[in-house]
């Protein structure tokens, strides 16, 4: 045994860091899990209140060909628009919430509607109501669900892509 106060057993070695030894990655459940919920649950009520909105804008701008005359119709398409920023911004802690959200409400009614023909759409005028249905039937006949559906599906993997691409730097 070494009569030196500094000097280190073998077997007492300091742990030396490995170099090329990742970080520890903290759990990803919840995060997924709050991105789903907020895809699935907030699309539909964003869709809505755009469709809505823009229902109402419609009617008023077809009467009296002025869009400011239904300050509802506006302020519903605009909470609408903003909710749908949300749903695309949960892309930041789960692509899966934006994902999902653009394939149940979006994709999947649009492909529905262009396989299925007039019944589908007689089938959600009738389920949407008077002004829900006709801006839902307007939606669908002009793309626009589909389309915003394509958008949020990108939103998702966009924030996938970019998260996994942070983490290689």
């Amino acid at each position: 045994m070494s009569t030196n106060p500094y000097a280190v057993q073998p077997h007492e070695q300091p742990s030396m860091p490995e170099p090329y030894l990742q970080p520890r990655q903290s759990g990803r459940a919840a995060p997924r899990v709050i991105s789903a919920l907020g895809g699935v649950l907030l699309s539909p009520v964003a869709l809505g209140l755009v469709i809505y909105g823009g229902s109402r804008l419609q009617r008023t701008y077809a009467q009296a060909y002025s869009v400011g005359e239904d300050p509802l119709g506006l302020i519903l398409l605009i909470v609408g628009g903003l909710l749908l920023l949300g749903v695309a911004l949960l892309g930041v802690l789960s692509g899966l919430g934006p994902v999902l959200g653009g394939l149940i409400w979006g994709v999947i009614p649009g492909l529905t509607t262009l396989l299925g023909g007039s019944s589908v759409m007689s089938t959600l005028y009738d389920i949407g109501g008077r002004e829900l249905g006709v801006g839902l039937v307007t939606w669908l006949v002009m793309g626009a669900l589909f389309g915003s559906g394509f958008l949020l599906v990108g939103a998702g993997l966009v924030g996938t892509l970019v998260r996994r691409r942070s983490s290689r730097v």
